[in-house]
């Protein structure tokens, strides 16, 4: 099948081109490769600017309430193959969340850290239970370990402010909360690759 996707113009395609015009120009082919790789640029992001925080979050959010045993988080963060839940009060309001760092820390590991992947956080469990020999019993109620220095995107942000929110404050995962503090749905890294893709895979794009 023959691809008929418009092809990137190479160097040689922009001396053509500025040989092809009759009149002088004060502008190099570097110059003019420069400009087109920019304006690739800005037209991607506008195209992507249209990418709703709802099209890129997950849905519904499962949560806890402040009174729920860390034990029971624990136990639905490993059933549902998640790292963070949001902790949520009777009336739906939005107190903390907490994470697997908050639930290894409240384990009484030191060396848990939130940057640890998952082989660096199994080392530190076996770790610690061959100097200590048992864990601290997590029967603790959430609310004693979540944070409540929580950030949230509000639902009209946009795919451009989840990248910004997440570099700044260098976080796995943000939740989408309206002004009522209500979560509405939450924004990881893995749902940002998948958006990703679909946007790179779809009918009429192809990758270079």
């Amino acid at each position: 099948m023959t691809d008929s996707s418009p092809k990137r113009p190479q160097r040689a395609d922009f001396e053509q081109a500025l040989r092809s015009m009759d009149t002088y120009i004060d502008i190099t082919v570097d110059d003019l490769m420069a400009l087109n790789r920019r304006a690739e640029q800005i037209a991607a992001r506008q195209e992507t600017e249209n990418i709703s925080v709802s099209r890129i979050m997950s849905q519904p959010v499962q949560s806890v309430l402040p009174t729920t045993p860390l034990h029971e988080a624990a136990h639905l963060m490993v059933a549902e193959r998640i790292s963070g839940l949001p902790v949520i009060d009777a009336s739906g309001q939005l107190q903390g969340i907490i994470t697997e760092a908050d639930f290894l820390r409240a384990l009484g590991i030191p060396s848990a850290q939130p940057n640890h992947n998952l082989w660096q956080t199994l080392e530190s469990l076996f770790t610690h239970l061959r100097h200590h020999g048992e864990l601290e019993a997590p029967n603790d109620p959430v609310s004693t370990h979540m944070a409540t220095q929580i950030i949230c995107v509000g639902p009209q942000a946009d795919l451009h402010d989840v990248l910004e929110a997440m570099r700044h404050h260098r976080v796995k995962r943000l939740l989408v909360c309206d002004a009522q503090k209500k979560v509405q749905g939450i924004v990881t890294r893995s749902d940002l690759v998948r958006i990703f893709f679909d946007c790179y895979t779809r009918p009429g794009r192809k990758g270079r």
